[in-house]
């Protein structure tokens, strides 16, 4: 079962517009220092947290940003992820379905669900994954 919710957030401009009015100095570092450092496939993951969630399970998250056009395969997670759209556009294939999501929706993919992303937007979009899972297994298993 997939939930896709819409919510309009607005803190990250706000923040970066009080560190303009501030210090436009540090607002420039501020902007530089989150420029990804995409890989081959045109993918930046940043883990923000990993932390114990129960005895068997650990909470993490990842920031993923898509260079235009990029996608990444499809895949599993040995526990759910909840992917929240922070910029840009986002198609996600799931269970047979194509979910496509904007900045401010998220989408809720069960455990062992395989699926997909992909940029279809014309600049870098920016998710933020949120896992709890199996401890001690990888946090990506690629679909064969």
């Amino acid at each position: 079962m997939k939930s896709i919710y819409r919510y309009t957030g607005t803190a990250a401009a706000l923040a970066l517009a009080a560190l303009q009015a501030l210090s436009p100095a540090c607002a420039q570092s501020a902007t530089a220092a989150a420029q990804p450092k995409f890989d081959a496939k045109g993918i930046a993951r940043t883990e923000t947290v990993r932390r114990p969630f129960d005895a068997s399970r650990e909470a993490i998250q990842v920031r993923v940003e898509f260079a235009p056009g990029a996608s990444f395969p499809k895949h599993s997670h040995p526990g759910v992820e909840i992917a929240y759209v922070l910029s840009g556009t986002i198609e996600y294939e799931l269970e047979g379905k194509t979910v496509r999501l904007q900045a401010g929706e998220s989408l809720y993919i069960p455990a062992g669900a395989v699926h997909s992303a992909k940029n279809v937007g014309a600049g870098i979009t920016g998710e933020l994954a949120t896992y709890v899972v199996e401890k001690n297994q990888p946090i990506v298993i690629l679909a064969k």
